[in-house]
């Protein structure tokens, strides 16, 4: 069978099928916990808002949330170490090994993932069975491990410099894209046919996914055997690979690219624990959202993928990377600031607006970093991203929860600013990366991949 390049097909079913699970997990823990909480079934209404069949008192409904939040502060914490640390070897690995493992890997977890949440809510069984499949899942890689591999997989077929921002902003574009899809489908499917459904309409996908990896991807990569035999010698070469990232070369390049790392992950660790409250705040009075309408939402908020691609198109037109960079952050930080105050539907679907560039950052900032390294050191360097994404996620996720469930009760918006406020870490950190020699930088940045200093360019 002849074997194919194309990475999106498998970032669009991911997409899909992950955020088929994504916003169901919240509304499933949340439905759970309060039936046990209340020991009252959950309100279900048809109208668009579920406060008018909510006839639980105000204390209670905290109660829930606070539970709700801190079990996903539990799950995180317990997928994150794992996760961190396959991240980190695979990618990096993927340099001797090939991308494909990168890949493969995750998916295996997703669908354990899935599979399990299948099982709790068909077999009703205890709730925290959750927590250890997201451990189990995390051994197996997460969303950044896939995502390292893709980006390390596009950058290996990308010659020119603009080509490989606009398709990593492509692979960004068709995350947002079928992720939109599915979670305005999930509502309605929820509300037809309740939780188990969706959960194995999300695990066919992902298996058919599988398979189109293991059977049907090509790799970019020339596997080099004579690592495989030497296991020693293989952990000694990927330890090298990523030590030579801030070891080797000028010493600009390496301030350049901590720099870059660090911007990188200050903004990932705002936005993801921001997105990760969004669930429960709508669930939360006044806005008292159905599924159907925190399907509709999910799918806005997946919206700016699309947005941010059109806008990383027309900008590269016109404007350098770091303005467009400073336009992505800024959107960030402006769309949680009206979030904190929304408390009607229309409002709430109006933060989204100011939020339509908010993923721009995200590829431009990658491909900087990848015009830093050599073809070579790819898989090295999306390691250390990703490995830094992971740990910005998972520990955003789990920080913003806490926080949420000790303000919840007097102020359920504080998240968003705090979130608003904190992105000034990254738009500092940018400012600081523009206030160097600004010749030095574009020749630093050079579009094939190679270093341009005193150093011999890296073959």
């Amino acid at each position: 069978m002849k074997r194919l390049y194309f990475i999106e097909p498998i970032v669009a079913i991911y997409a899909f099928a992950s955020f088929m699970v994504y916003p169901l997990v919240q509304q499933y823990v949340y439905r759970r916990l309060w039936l046990e909480i209340t020991n009252s079934s959950y309100p279900v209404s048809d109208n668009t808002s579920q406060c008018a069949a909510n006839n639980t008192s105000h204390s209670r409904q905290q109660e829930v949330q606070k539970a709700a939040s801190l079990f996903s502060m539990y799950s995180d914490l317990s997928s994150m170490i794992p996760s961190l640390i396959v991240t980190l070897l695979l990618v990096a690995y993927s340099d001797q090994r090939g991308r494909k493992i990168t890949i493969i890997m995750p998916l295996i977890g997703s669908l354990i993932y899935t599979l399990s949440f299948l099982a709790v809510s068909f077999f009703e069984l205890n709730l925290y069975i959750l927590i250890a499949a997201s451990f189990v899942s995390a051994l197996f890689g997460g969303i950044g491990t896939m995502l390292g591999g893709c980006f390390s997989y596009v950058a290996d077929l990308c010659e020119d410099s603009k080509q490989k921002t606009l398709r990593m902003a492509v692979v960004d574009m068709m995350i947002g894209l079928l992720a939109g899809v599915a979670s305005i489908s999930t509502g309605y499917f929820l509300y037809a046919v309740g939780f188990n459904w969706p959960f194995f309409t999300s695990a066919i996908f992902q298996a058919v996914n599988l398979i189109y990896a293991v059977f049907i991807l090509e790799e970019t990569r020339v596997i080099d055997r004579s690592e495989t035999a030497a296991c020693c010698r293989a952990m000694q070469k990927l330890a090298s690979s990523i030590c030579n990232l801030f070891v080797g070369g000028s010493s600009q390049r390496k301030w350049v690219l901590v720099l870059l790392i660090v911007t990188f992950s200050s903004l990932s660790f705002v936005n993801t624990g921001g997105l990760s409250m969004i669930t429960l705040y709508e669930l939360n009075e006044p806005l008292c959202w159905s599924e159907i309408l925190v399907g509709y939402g999910a799918a806005a908020s997946t919206s700016i993928f699309i947005t941010s691609f059109v806008g990383v198109y027309l900008f590269s037109r016109c404007l350098p990377n770091i303005a467009i960079a400073f336009i992505g952050m800024l959107s960030v930080g402006i769309s949680m600031f009206m979030t904190a105050f929304a408390k009607t539907t229309l409002m709430m679907f109006l933060v989204r607006i100011p939020a339509m560039f908010a993923i721009m950052p995200f590829p431009v900032l990658r491909s900087m970093m990848s015009k830093v390294v050599s073809k070579s050191e790819q898989g090295a360097l999306f390691a250390c991203v990703a490995f830094t994404e992971n740990l910005s996620t998972y520990g955003s996720s789990a920080v913003f929860s806490r926080i949420y469930a000790a303000t919840v009760a007097w102020c359920p918006g504080f998240i968003f600013l705090l979130g608003s406020g904190l992105c000034i870490i990254p738009i500092s950190l940018l400012g600081c990366f523009h206030s160097l020699d600004s010749n030095d930088n574009q020749a630093l940045l050079s579009e094939d991949g190679t270093e341009a200093s005193d150093d011999p360019p890296v073959a």
